[in-house]
């Protein structure tokens, strides 16, 4: 019998390559307000995603305050000026959700597992974004329910985002539930808060500086096969 009847994917730098679909984006949303971008933009874009993302995880920021400081950070830092911002954000964000770049093969894996375990993502991105990133990817098709941030009104890691997730997953023995992310602060983090299992796809072999210890921890995504008893 299998040790865990139910994962909580989460998406962005787990299932897909986040990085490749923001560069991709952030060049799009640049060509059309017909403005260059090089790769020191990209770099300190990056950076400043980042945190943004970090502070909206600590609650320190709105949704709404992420998705335009972001950008505005970044005009500030290159002396970019007499940017149509509503626009720039429509075609970026537009944009990120029309690409996508799988990790590991996933799409497969997650083929794989279909009908073997429940499937689920929860993400903290943008709804339509998400959505029509999963659609094109096949990999909605895998999931049993897809379960964002800015649905259940509350993002990861607060425990109210997982109780929400649990309120509609039909396990509900927390210890056949198995949350897998490649974020600390996010996913392991919001895992532990909540009593469920954790596996933290460290694939760059990072150390863990953070006091929340996953109870897996996997290279690769099909090494979740091990974890799932699975031959």
């Amino acid at each position: 019998m299998a040790l865990f009847t139910t994962i909580l994917w989460d998406v962005d730098n787990t299932l897909l390559d986040f990085q490749l679909s923001q560069r991709y984006a952030l060049e799009k949303a640049f060509e059309a307000n017909h403005l260059m971008v090089n790769e020191a933009i990209q770099s300190r874009y990056d950076e400043i995603n980042h945190a943004y993302w970090k502070r909206f995880e600590l609650g320190e920021v709105t949704k709404e305050e992420l998705l335009k400081g972001r950008f505005l950070t970044l005009f500030d830092a290159f002396g970019i000026q007499n940017v149509d911002l509503p626009e720039f954000m429509r075609v970026y964000q537009t944009e990120l959700g029309n690409v996508f770049f799988y990790l590991d093969d996933s799409i497969h894996l997650c083929e794989h597992l279909k009908g073997r375990v429940n499937q689920y993502v929860i993400t903290n991105g943008v709804t339509a974004t998400q959505k029509n990133k999963l659609k094109l990817s096949g990999l909605w098709d895998c999931m049993q329910e897809i379960f964002v941030s800015e649905d259940a009104g509350i993002q990861k890691p607060y425990p109210g985002f997982f109780e929400y997730c649990l309120g509609k997953i039909t396990e509900k023995n927390k210890e056949k539930i198995l949350v897998i992310g490649d974020s600390l602060s996010s996913d392991i983090k919001g895992a532990v808060l909540s009593g469920l299992k954790s596996c933290w796809y460290n694939p760059k072999g990072e150390e863990n500086t953070t006091e929340y210890i996953p109870d897996f921890e996997i290279r690769n995504l099909w090494d979740v096969l091990k974890i799932l008893a699975e031959e």
